[in-house]
């Protein structure tokens, strides 16, 4: 029976909750084997100690986390892109407010201005926001530090080995008592 020494961090809900391997307090973590076939409870505070386990690097998370930067740093450049945008409308649209000002006939035509500058400003927030949106469709919004990968130290690894072996050796034993050839036949008498 071989078990690879890689375990897997899951959450349960706070109603299963188990007491943890080292101190048997009630716990939601998991720590389970990908093959399914060994997992145990334990607290989170114990995935810090290195004399308990180590996490191991998963290089595709640290992808992801570089990717989720980068993106949120695309944000703020379009955001910063916007408002300076938006300044320069402002900047515009009060230079030709003065001069509309001078002249009466075209009062009728900045009204009209300034509803298409309405319109047109809720149409770049719009777009804004599409923008926004996209780029964070194409990232997860979970975002956890922690490693999710570990592998135990060579004590308790070999502690969980030797509890497997002795299930495995318990259901054979099991299967063995139920066998009537195992025991010794009643002894015939001969004369």
């Amino acid at each position: 029976m071989s078990l690879t020494n890689v375990y897997h961090l899951r959450r349960v809900a706070d109603t299963s909750a188990k007491s943890c391997l080292i101190c048997y307090k009630p716990s939601t973590s998991v720590l389970i084997t990908p093959d399914n076939k060994d997992f145990f409870y334990v607290c989170p505070a114990h995935l810090q100690d290195r004399h308990f386990c180590s996490p191991i690097v998963d290089t595709e998370a640290d992808a992801k986390r570089q990717k989720e930067e980068a993106m949120a740093k695309e944000i703020e450049k379009v955001k910063q892109e916007y408002e300076e945008k938006q300044k320069r409308k402002k900047e515009k649209a009060k230079e030709s407010s003065k001069d509309e000002k001078d002249k009466d006939k075209e009062k009728n035509n900045s009204k009209d201005k300034d509803k298409a500058d309405s319109d047109s400003k809720a149409n770049d927030e719009k777009e804004r926001d599409e923008k926004i949106e996209s780029i964070k469709t194409g990232t997860d919004t979970k975002t956890d530090n922690g490693s999710r990968i570990f592998a135990l130290h060579k004590t308790f690894y070999q502690m969980r080995i030797d509890r497997l072996r002795g299930i495995e050796r318990a259901k054979k034993n099991q299967e063995r008592m139920k066998n009537p050839s195992l025991f010794p036949s009643v002894p015939s008498r001969e004369l």
